[in-house]
């Protein structure tokens, strides 16, 4: 049995799922205030100022701070269901299948959020490590259960599977927090393209 490991967000879609998600469920207030709040960090990531990690970790922050968190499960639900099967890539489904097929271990990897992923794993057939939020008090904290994930890729998969027991590790992503769990990988999968 081999094992796959799988980025999410411009790996298996076209787009961020995450920004997509937060735009949808954040209030009114909250994105008349996005221009000020996120803009120059948004602007920072760009240009490769601010990492992904700090970004995210800000974002969640505004968006999710006080929030009930089975509305906010639901919302995440609802993603799961109408947004993300129009942001697939197909040639990624079809290595998802095939893996499948072949009765490998197939595992989501990502920094964006369970509460769509979940849901989505389900329904495909994957195991999942991505972030997932604290909840304190029966509300949200605007934070992160464990801190943020998406740089301690290769740490959780070590973490969480013994590498040992797979004939072969096929990874796919397209970033640099990819590239430690690339590095775990015999096949190794970087936007698209095969790594020699």
């Amino acid at each position: 049995m081999d094992l796959a490991l799988v980025d999410f967000d411009h790996t298996v879609t076209t787009c961020d799922t995450y920004a997509r998600f937060l735009r949808g469920i954040a209030s009114p207030q909250q994105r008349a205030g996005e221009a000020w709040r996120v803009g120059p960090w948004l602007a920072g990531y760009r240009l490769g100022l601010v990492s992904a990690t700090a970004l995210r970790t800000r974002v969640t922050r505004l968006v999710f701070t006080g929030g009930d968190p089975a509305a906010v499960a639901a919302a995440g639900r609802r993603y799961a269901d109408e947004a993300l099967p129009g942001l697939l890539r197909p040639w990624m489904m079809e290595r998802i299948a095939w893996h499948r097929a072949r009765g490998d271990t197939l595992v989501l990897v990502s920094g964006s959020l369970d509460l769509y992923l979940a849901p989505w794993c389900h329904r495909h057939g994957m195991e999942l490590l991505c972030n997932r939020l604290e909840v304190a008090e029966g509300r949200l904290t605007g934070r992160y259960l464990g801190g943020d994930r998406g740089a301690h890729k290769a740490a959780d998969i070590r973490a969480r599977y013994d590498l040992s027991r797979y004939r072969r590790i096929h990874a796919y992503g397209d970033s640099a927090e990819d590239r430690p769990m690339l590095a775990l990988a015999h096949e190794r999968w970087y936007r698209g393209r095969r790594l020699a």
